[in-house]
């Protein structure tokens, strides 16, 4: 029952990431992806269900965002775009599985200030890399830094977003294991 409870919450939060789409591109970047991680690696005991449920939900939501948000972006049907995000992703899951073996409000605070920088790091290195697109940037120590300088305001949703759903995945899910305990203490 674990499985499916920690399963469905993955799934539903996943999904709401076409929310901010739909409202404003203000929100661009304010996303479940780093809550979901954490998550994914807090709770999931079987730890490859942990990086392989949230990644293939991340792909199914992303081919309803790129294919129907960001069409315009793309030739044809966008089956598996921007790896960087899988990339982060999958990191920011071995961070939650490291960093909250004990959940405490300290240790979620700074799993998602980390999570949110990581997504910083790593998607932003790609960007000046090339690899994601056109080259933008010159592969220079100030190349790299331009390049992370102007992502600076993206940053701000993402911490948000991260902060945001931390609160909300595992605040819920405490709440759902006290209120239903029977759904919840069976490993996942």
């Amino acid at each position: 029952m674990r499985w499916g409870v920690l399963a469905g919450i993955v799934l539903v939060v996943t999904m709401s990431r076409l929310l901010p789409l739909t409202i404003s591109s203000s929100l661009f970047n304010f996303s479940p992806l780093g809550g979901i991680a954490l998550f994914s690696g807090a709770y999931f005991s079987r730890k490859y269900m942990a990086y392989v449920l949230p990644v293939v939900f991340l792909w199914l939501s992303n081919l309803l965002i790129d294919n129907i948000f960001f069409a315009k972006y793309y030739d044809g049907f966008a089956w598996f775009e921007n790896l960087e995000v899988y990339f982060a992703f999958l990191l920011i899951v071995l961070l939650g599985t490291l960093m909250l073996k004990q959940i405490t409000a300290p240790r979620l605070a700074a799993a998602a200030v980390s999570s949110s920088l990581l997504f910083f790091l790593v998607t932003n290195f790609y960007v000046w890399l090339g690899i994601s697109g056109i080259p933008m940037y010159p592969k220079t120590g100030a190349g790299l830094l331009a390049c992370y300088t102007a992502a600076i305001p993206f940053y701000w949703n993402t911490l948000a977003s991260d902060v945001l759903y931390v609160g909300l995945l595992f605040g819920g899910f405490e709440y759902v294991k006290r209120q239903y305990p029977s759904w919840v203490l069976a490993k996942a």
